[in-house]
């Protein structure tokens, strides 16, 4: 990577690694997920040897990695176009080409997936509905569970954990047979004759898997639970088939799991408190919570490795990500020049109009403000803006725009009623939360109200498309990434899971609560709009439709209005980092056209 390139474009071209994982047994086998071939894909990685392979292709990339029990393969899932429908595959760890880990199961989209040795389970979607289907012994793939509504393996995010007990008699599904997909039961299945062993349901609340204890005849399964209001770890028994709560401090953030000890007699708990994350180490025989790592930034991937010790990833605003113990010392590492520093993220907190606190970060240049701003927002919205490394924030500081981050309601990273926040009434608290950080920030003198440009991406987008007819003098320009822009066109056109999203976040269908639809949707308000608007939109998106976008530009067109768009040949997320610095160029390049910068950042 020549250093004659800007610092923005080494940020994105600097490998990373963005998840890890490895099997007990062969603990000097690691399989990650990095953008060391110039895309994010899935590598086999052998401690002892050093040697590093490429264990995907074909596809659009892979966000995900597992290892086959025995260290003997890198399991990944097969995208080829982008809409996330596929299938699960498996490549040796050794050379060898990859196979279909599952042979004769339909394509669909993923919803779970858990290995231990000589088993399998998965939850796939089809367009009609939600089964698990599993394989025990290299048998052929059966389906041991099918219903209408939303279902899965395991732990949704991240996916792997949860699923199957140790010694691979139990699978625990998700469901939502009672709920939706925002609040599923818990069901524990045998896995050879499908007779239920155990069901949890929490009315109103979400409940998920977490993590079996890895001890093998051990029945204990980590779950989470929100029955007090927030979210916080519990042991599920199925021997007994007790439930307790986890015994912790008075923490005012969510607490999650991330990892049993490999002997089963502690856990390892993450805590994230608007922005300020720790990890908690929680013996389950004395009941001692000891904070083992309390340090500035974003813990990623928290885990504990065969030997007790924890690897981490780590990063900052300012400091690209590594991968860690918790003495500090880089424990996996590229061997490649680190991505430039950047700008350091500044926390604020401000009132919205309802006089709700409200969380975010503002990062600015060098130079003096009050500095043109870019309202970046976030995607999701089950999703919180964190202090980590974004090659996104720092390029467009580098160009001389202070960046604002809001976890507007409907975040994550605070407690339950936050986060659904947005059930029944969606858009408009995010917006005024957005304003509310902005007016924050001009009023404290960071930033020129007149030079403000709105940015957001999935989620994001959607609120940049709504934000800028709803309130359209408060934007020079306007970027619209991967966006929904008919709201109803979307729900027509989207994958299944997401179509059950807005089932439950809306309380219906269109035709079922059409003036919500009608009141929260970007193109009710386009002739309003007055900035020149940017729209970025992956061909193959199934979660943001390529169709319902151009809807939304077709109607700027209509009435003259300035809008560009840029097509790119993948989905919801654009894997390739060329196509990621494509999209950066694009976007400067825009802002640059109609809001003046200073010269000196």
């Amino acid at each position: 990577m020549s250093e004659d390139l800007p610092a923005w474009k080494r940020r994105y071209l600097a490998p990373r690694i963005d998840t890890m994982t490895w099997v007990p047994g062969r603990p000097e086998r690691v399989g990650v997920v990095s953008t060391e071939g110039g895309s994010s894909q899935a590598w086999a990685w052998d401690l002892e040897t050093g040697e590093r392979r490429r264990a995907s292709g074909e596809g659009v990339g892979a966000e995900e990695v597992h290892l086959v029990p025995d260290g003997s393969g890198v399991v990944w899932w097969l995208d080829p176009i982008g809409d996330e429908r596929g299938r699960w595959m498996v490549t040796s760890f050794g050379r060898g080409d990859a196979r279909q880990l599952l042979p004769g199961v339909p394509d669909g989209w993923a919803s779970g997936i858990s290995l231990v040795a000589g088993t399998v389970a998965i939850g796939l979607v089809t367009d009609d509905d939600y089964r698990v289907i599993v394989s025990v012994d290299g048998e052929p793939a059966r389906e041991l569970y099918r219903h209408r509504r939303p279902a899965g393996v395991g732990r949704e995010y991240p996916p792997g954990q949860g699923g199957l007990s140790a010694d691979g008699t139990l699978v625990c599904i998700r469901h939502a047979e009672r709920g939706d997909i925002e609040r599923t039961a818990l069901r524990v299945l045998d896995l050879r004759t499908g007779v239920v062993v155990g069901e949890q349901f929490d009315e109103g609340r979400a409940l998920t898997a977490a993590g079996w204890s890895p001890v093998a005849g051990d029945q204990r399964l980590v779950v989470s639970q929100e029955v007090t209001g927030i979210e916080r770890p519990a042991i599920w028994d199925l021997g007994s088939g007790s439930r307790e709560a986890l015994a912790l401090p008075d923490l005012p953030g969510p607490v999650t799991w991330c990892d049993w000890w490999p002997d089963g007699s502690a856990l390892l708990l993450h805590h994230d408190e608007t922005g300020h994350q720790q990890l908690l180490r929680a013996d389950l025989g004395t009941g001692d919570v000891a904070t083992i790592l309390d340090e500035p930034g974003t813990i990623d991937s928290a885990a504990v490795r065969p030997d007790g010790t924890v690897w981490l990833r780590q990063d900052t605003g300012a400091t690209p990500p590594v991968i860690r113990d918790l003495a500090g010392r880089e424990v996996l590492s590229l061997g490649t020049a680190p991505a430039p520093p950047g700008r350091p993220y500044a926390p604020i907190s401000f009132a919205n109009p309802e006089g709700e606190q409200i969380h975010g970060f503002i990062v600015t240049p060098r130079s003096s403000p009050p500095f043109p701003a870019v309202v970046h927002v976030h995607g999701g919205p089950n999703w919180h803006d964190r202090d980590e490394f974004d090659p996104d924030v720092q390029a467009f500081v580098d160009a001389g725009f202070a960046v604002l981050l809001v976890n507007y309601r409907g975040s994550t990273g605070r407690d339950t009623a936050f986060r659904e926040r947005l059930r029944g009434d969606i858009g408009f608290p995010e917006s005024q939360d957005l304003l509310a950080g902005l007016d924050h920030v001009v009023a404290q003198g960071l930033v020129d109200a007149d030079r403000v440009i709105l940015e957001g991406w999935s989620w994001g987008g959607y609120l940049a498309l709504l934000n800028a007819g709803l309130h359209p003098e408060r934007w020079r320009a306007v970027l619209g990434g991967i966006p929904v822009g008919d709201s109803v066109a979307a729900h027509y056109e989207c994958a299944p899971p997401l179509r059950d999203w807005d089932l439950a976040t809306m309380g219906g269908s269109p035709m079922e609560v059409p003036d919500l639809y009608r009141e929260r949707n970007p193109i009710t308000y386009v002739d309003r709009v007055e900035a020149p608007v940017l729209l970025i939109a992956g061909e193959h998106d199934s979660r943001c439709p390529l169709g319902q976008v151009m809807v939304y530009a077709h109607a700027l067109r209509a009435r003259r209005h300035p809008v560009d768009v840029h097509l790119y040949a993948a989905g919801h997320h654009a894997n390739d980092v060329g196509e990621r610095i494509r999209h950066m160029e694009l976007a400067l390049a825009f802002f640059r056209r109609h809001v003046p910068v200073d010269a000196s950042p």
